[in-house]
């Protein structure tokens, strides 16, 4: 296997634009329950309000409302899955291995709910120019990893190593791009430990130019992170890093810039 860090002269940054969104709260219904896998739960929303929705990006995030405890709205952000402007319809998948609050309204979820979302305020569209990928996470990130896969053209390649619980979380995607899929499997209860992963992703080659996504357990990030950097010489450019959630704190994530 080559060693990235001579065989790897990405030269510049990958043009990442910034684009900002009319933030705006929509009240859709739900219009469709499927359980695509035992821990994922796909609900399309639908309503008028979907007519000028945008979301440029495969990791976009809106804001779910639900109410709470008491008098305040609960909040949490997932990913648009897919939308559809002129079907006026919008899919999330809910990873349900924890009850959150959000969580807990899709459990109970039933045709013809009322759901108000805002968002997304804004998305990062990275360079159509790139042609390889590589998509590493867990099952938060399984809405914007399968997303990226199925948007991505047919003269691009894709790697993603994905961390679930078992076979049965396995999910499949439709896509015109060369697409390599490795599933660590891992208890949920060990969500924080980033060695299935690692295992995996000492055995990728890192071709150059290759755009690198990471998002998971924020401490889960950083260790893959670090290998990419620290250990194989990857540039920090190519590399997008996020912690989706971190162990113990309620609606938290993390940025590594």
């Amino acid at each position: 296997m080559d060693n990235p860090q001579t065989s790897n002269p990405n030269s510049s940054a990958p043009k990442i634009e910034r684009v900002r969104h009319e933030l705006k709260r929509r009240s859709l219904t739900v219009s469709s329950l499927e359980k695509i896998t035992p821990g994922m739960l796909r609900i399309e929303l639908a309503g008028e309000d979907l007519a000028d929705f945008v979301s440029l990006a495969p990791d976009d995030h809106i804001k779910i409302f639900v109410a709470g405890a008491g008098e305040e709205m609960e909040r949490r952000d997932y990913t648009p899955r897919r939308y559809d402007n002129d079907a006026r319809t919008l899919i999330i998948d809910f990873a349900i291995h924890e009850a959150g609050p959000v969580t807990q309204w899709a459990l109970d979820a039933r045709l013809g709910d009322k759901l108000e979302i805002g968002g997304p305020r804004g998305s990062a569209v990275v360079s159509s120019d790139i042609k390889n990928w590589l998509l590493i996470g867990d099952e938060t990130a399984l809405p914007a990893i399968g997303r990226r896969i199925e948007e991505t053209g047919g003269d691009a390649h894709v790697t993603a190593i994905v961390a679930v619980a078992d076979g049965a979380e396995h999910q499949v995607f439709q896509t015109d791009a060369q697409l390599e899929t490795h599933w660590a499997h891992r208890p949920l209860s060990q969500a924080t430990d980033a060695s299935a992963l690692l295992a995996i992703l000492r055995t990728v080659e890192l071709a150059p130019g290759t755009f690198v996504w990471i998002a998971a357990e924020a401490s889960v990030t950083r260790a893959l992170r670090a290998h990419l950097v620290e250990e194989r010489g990857y540039p920090l450019s190519w590399i997008k890093a996020s912690g989706y959630w971190v162990k113990g704190k309620a609606d938290t994530t993390e940025k590594f810039e």
